[in-house]
């Protein structure tokens, strides 16, 4: 897979199908071959406009899905059942006859993980499903489902995606150990932080107008802190030092851990997925990744940042 990948959350929700057209088309010009959606992205209607906007590409790039929320007609969960029914769903929605990565959404506290992973090794072994993954588990869940892999003889999951950013560094405490032990890739979401590492916020301004946090002060409140902005701030001046943007900043970094070999960004415009796909030719020296831990420090167990 490309080390910059779609997120596809946007498709169906904030645009439509002709401007997800517009989005895939301009990731595949860019060499982007991973695209990440699920089945509650756009009430469904994501991955059916994925599938449609990647037509006859559709075998030449990384398709990552994921089930388990519940939502409107989605019961979620991930009972073997449910598995089974979800994955049905989603190959019709997405229009093909596999997934390349089945994704648990998130753990589910009612169903042991063995039952989740031998309905999901069914859909391997019939080819429905290639590889499979999990999303917001914690070192504990992703060490609990490797032991249960082994024991009974599954398919294991082959990634994680969490929450990961320059402004959210809690998988530093125990989940990138995790995957290097079980040998897991780490695919983070919301690299950019809801759009702080874009660049387009700055302290004492409003956001701009059409923005994610224009509409919603609770949000705006919670991301746009004086603390989290003086952080912002002296990030941009290290991008300047490179030189590159704040966002192949942003990128750059997650990509220098040797665990994380893809990072997904949403887009709603060609525009910012040129921008994306332009950060994998970026690298940090040392000094840089040292200067940027002074701005941004890493957590330490036990701080919740």
């Amino acid at each position: 897979m490309s080390v910059v990948g779609l997120g596809c959350n946007n498709f169906g929700g904030r645009i439509d199908a002709d401007a997800t057209n517009a989005v895939v088309g301009a990731a595949l010009d860019e060499g982007i071959t991973l695209f990440d959606t699920a089945d509650v992205y756009g009430d469904t209607r994501s991955e059916e406009l994925l599938g449609r906007a990647l037509g006859r590409h559709r075998d030449e790039v990384v398709v990552a899905t994921k089930f388990g929320i519940a939502r409107g007609e989605l019961t979620g969960g991930a009972s073997p059942d449910y598995v089974r029914s979800a994955a049905e769903a989603s190959l019709r929605r997405l229009g093909t006859d596999y997934i390349d990565l089945y994704q648990l959404h998130r753990p589910d506290p009612e169903v042991p993980i063995a039952d989740t992973l031998g309905a999901l090794a069914e859909l391997v072994e019939a080819g429905k499903v290639r590889e499979i993954g999990c999303s917001n588990f914690d070192a504990s869940q992703l060490d609990e489902a490797a032991a249960a892999a082994r024991e009974r003889g599954l398919v294991a999951f082959a990634s994680v995606q969490n929450h990961y950013s320059l402004l959210e560094r809690e998988p530093e405490i125990e989940v990138l150990d995790a995957c290097a032990r079980l040998g897991l890739g780490l695919l983070p979401y919301f690299p950019l932080a809801n759009g702080l590492l874009t660049g387009k916020y700055r302290v004492g301004e409003p956001p701009p107008a059409g923005s994610r946090l224009a509409s919603d002060d609770e949000r705006r409140a919670r991301e746009m802190s004086d603390e989290r902005m003086a952080v912002v701030a002296g990030l941009v001046e290290v991008a300047e030092t490179v030189p590159c943007t704040l966002v192949e900043l942003a990128f750059a970094w997650l990509l220098a851990h040797d665990a994380v070999p893809s990072v997904i960004a949403g887009a709603t415009r060609p525009e910012q997925v040129r921008e994306n796909a332009a950060t994998a030719d970026v690298e940090l020296s040392p000094q840089v990744l040292e200067r940027i831990d002074e701005i941004a420090p890493p957590p330490t167990a036990g701080h919740d940042r």
